[in-house]
């Protein structure tokens, strides 16, 4: 079974810069297409960014396309969110998963993190 732990959350003022990591275990994550997503308070999840199981095909939303960078490191069961430029509407909880080919997300949900801009 396939568990995750996101981290990398903070704090930053508009403009700035962060990393989210997620930390897969388990043998099986290479396979496995995987996804950032995010739920502002008051708001349904959405899916930020999304990579292939190879870490060569990606795709954003159109709201962080040309600011976020989704990679991953499949000899360190890892998948990296790159955030530049953040704004305020960025704030919001960060959620990494699995995804199956018809877009269902694969795992339960974990705590993710917390990810606050404000002047």
């Amino acid at each position: 079974q396939l568990q995750l732990v996101e981290s990398g959350g903070g704090l930053v003022q508009p403009g700035g810069s962060l990393t989210l990591s997620c930390q897969a275990s388990g043998t099986i994550f290479s396979r496995y297409t995987m996804g950032w997503y995010r739920q502002a308070p008051g708001k349904q999840r959405e899916l930020v960014a999304r990579i292939g199981s190879s870490g060569i095909t990606t795709n954003y939303a159109d709201a962080v396309k040309g600011r976020f960078t989704i990679s991953r490191d499949n000899a360190k069961n890892l998948v990296i969110l790159q955030m530049n430029s953040l704004q305020l509407e960025d704030t919001a909880v960060y959620y990494c998963n699995a995804i199956y080919g018809n877009g269902a997300t694969a795992l339960g949900w974990g705590k993710g993190t917390q990810v606050t801009v404000s002047p």
